[in-house]
C-alpha cells in the first residue's frame, strides 16, 4: 500500500525541514473558519454574481490559511505579501468559472499551489535572501543566545537545501511532512495520482538526504 509506506517517516529521517517550516505555524482550523457568516457555497455564488461583500467575507475566512501555507511552502520570502494579493486577485477573476466540481477550499488551494510552483521556478535562478530580522521571527525567543544562533543556522540550511529541490517534489514533500496531508489529499490538490505524489515525496526525501550528507561531509572536512 502506498499510504502505509509513506507515513510520516520522512519527518524522522529529515527532521530539519519539518522543524523549520513548522515555525510558520500549523494550518488554522475551527473557529477561524466561522468568522465570516455563510457557507462557502453561498458566499461563492454571491461573489461570482458581483457581491463584493461576499468576496470580502471569503477573503477574511481564508487569508490567514493562505498566508500560513505560503510561509510553509516558501519560507520567509520577501514577495509573500505580493503573492497573497496575486492569489486572491486570481480567485476573484476565476470565480465566475467555478463550477463546484471540487470544494471552494480545494479550488483556492490549487491556485495557491500553482502560484507557489511558478514562483519557485522563477526563484531558482536567484538565492533566497533572508534577513536576520526574518530569522529572529522564527526562532525561539526564550532560547539562549547560543541556541538562537544554532536555530538561525538550521533555518538558513533548511531553506538553502529545499531550494535545490524541484517545485513539484518540494511541494509534495512539505504538504506531506509539514502539513500532514494524506497522499490522496495532495493528489487532489495537485491533480496528480497518489502514486505520482508518493514518487515525488520519495525523490525529494532521497535528494534532501543526499544534499544533507554532502553538506555534513564538507563541514567535517573543514573541521
Amino acid at each position: 500500500m502506498i499510504t502505509g509506506s509513506l507515513r510520516l517517516t520522512a519527518l524522522n529521517a529529515w527532521p530539519i525541514s519539518a522543524w523549520a517550516m513548522s515555525r510558520f505555524g500549523r494550518p488554522a482550523t475551527g473557529p477561524l473558519l466561522a468568522l465570516a457568516a455563510g457557507t462557502d457555497e453561498s458566499l461563492v455564488a454571491r461573489a461570482a454574481g458581483g457581491d463584493r461583500r461576499a468576496f470580502d467575507d471569503l477573503y477574511r475566512r481564508y487569508v490567514d490559511l493562505v498566508w500560513g501555507r505560503l510561509g510553509r511552502l516558501l519560507g520567509p520570502d520577501p514577495e509573500r505579501e505580493d503573492l497573497l494579493q496575486q492569489i486572491f486577485l486570481e480567485v476573484f477573476r476565476a470565480l465566475p468559472r467555478f463550477r463546484g466540481d471540487a470544494s471552494f477550499r480545494t479550488f483556492l488551494y490549487r491556485i495557491v499551489l500553482n502560484t507557489v510552483s511558478d514562483h519557485l521556478r522563477r526563484r531558482r535562478s536567484r538565492p533566497l535572501a533572508i534577513t536576520v530580522e526574518q530569522l529572529d521571527e522564527l526562532v525561539d525567543a526564550n532560547a539562549s543566545p547560543e541556541a538562537r544562533a544554532a536555530q538561525r543556522q538550521r533555518l538558513v540550511t533548511t531553506f538553502a537545501l529545499l531550494d535545490r529541490i524541484k517545485p513539484k517534489k518540494r511541494i509534495a514533500f512539505l504538504l506531506r511532512v509539514v502539513e500532514g496531508l494524506s497522499l490522496e489529499e495532495i493528489a487532489e490538490l495537485t491533480r496528480a495520482t497518489p502514486a505520482a505524489v508518493a514518487q515525488r515525496i520519495r525523490h525529494a526525501h532521497r535528494e534532501l538526504h543526499e544534499l544533507t550528507q554532502r553538506l555534513q561531509a564538507r563541514q567535517g572536512d573543514r573541521e
